[in-house]
């Protein structure tokens, strides 16, 4: 439930000027109204499932992305029924939309699967186990070119300018003479993109640690202390302990920011929470309301 400086579950991700909102609890527009942000710039919103605490700050959002000048679609990808619930809110609220919602279901919720391409990265989604239909996300990036090195460039030949820049871009260029450079002869390894994952709300089977791993930054559901684990694991939740031992198990995850905080918590309580995951992930947090956590790029 919401509580007073605790909002419901919604993580903002930004990348490359565009916002992925991903769940959208009741006053989500509050906090993204509060960071300044523009609407017109959320691309996608993605959610997890139909319960009230992940869904009822929806209709907030589309009707205040109509009081901006937008043209280009807004997407709502999530699992069955998502359609029905925002055609049923358009209706009822008779909501002023001057611009295209774009509303994809999840066909085969069950399945893991790419649910969204944009340009260098995908968003897919995989199965959760809770007591509706449950999906997470991972948004990765493709992997980035190598580094450039201009010496070897200049070594072979290659005048400055627009081959140097093709080279990069991974096309090969031909010389005065015919001969043919190739992008790996000036071109270091591909380096990883970064790896975004989300989950919430689910009990803590083991498919979810093979989607995460290699996450840069893993956001998981940790809502009850490892004491409680048979009271979670009976309404289909995770513990904060459940959530360390998934991201251990992961492989290379970076950090774990733990959310969805059972309302019995206060916040001196929460400690008790990120004390348990990190018995098996050092790397673990708490998450706050609007807490900006950079992702950076591997050298």
């Amino acid at each position: 439930m919401p509580l007073p400086g605790r909002h419901l579950t919604s993580v903002l991700l930004r990348r490359e000027g565009e916002l992925f909102l991903f769940d959208c609890g009741e006053g989500t527009q509050v906090s993204i109204r509060s960071l300044n942000l523009k609407w017109k710039k959320i691309s996608v919103v993605f959610i997890s499932h139909t319960h009230a605490d992940h869904i009822t700050g929806l209709a907030g959002i589309l009707m205040l992305s109509a009081q901006v000048e937008r043209n280009e679609p807004l997407y709502v990808i999530g699992p069955p029924r998502i359609q029905e619930f925002v055609e049923m809110n358009r209706q009822i609220l008779e909501m002023y939309i001057n611009y295209e919602i774009v509303v994809q279901e999840i066909a085969n919720p069950e399945q893991p699967q790419t649910v969204y391409n944009g340009e260098g990265f995908r968003v897919r989604s995989f199965p959760l186990r809770h007591s509706r239909v449950c999906v997470g996300y991972t948004l990765e990036e493709d992997a980035r070119p190598g580094i450039f090195h201009p010496e070897r460039a200049a070594e072979l030949g290659v005048p400055r300018g627009p081959m140097w820049s093709r080279l990069q871009g991974g096309e090969s260029v031909e010389l005065d003479g015919g001969r043919k450079v190739e992008p790996a002869e000036v071109m270091g390894s591909a380096r990883k993109g970064r790896k975004f994952s989300y989950v919430t709300d689910s009990l803590p089977i083991d498919s979810i640690s093979r989607e995460v791993s290699g996450s840069d930054l893993l956001i998981c559901e940790g809502m009850f202390e490892g004491e409680l684990a048979e009271s979670a694991h009976s309404k289909r939740h995770m513990t904060a302990e459940d959530a360390g031992r998934i991201a251990k198990a992961a492989g290379g995850v970076k950090k774990m920011g733990l959310i969805h905080y059972s309302p019995r918590y206060t916040e001196r309580d929460l400690k008790r929470l990120v004390r348990d995951a990190r018995q098996s992930f050092p790397d673990a947090f708490l998450t706050r309301d609007r807490m900006d956590i950079p992702i950076p790029y591997e050298d």
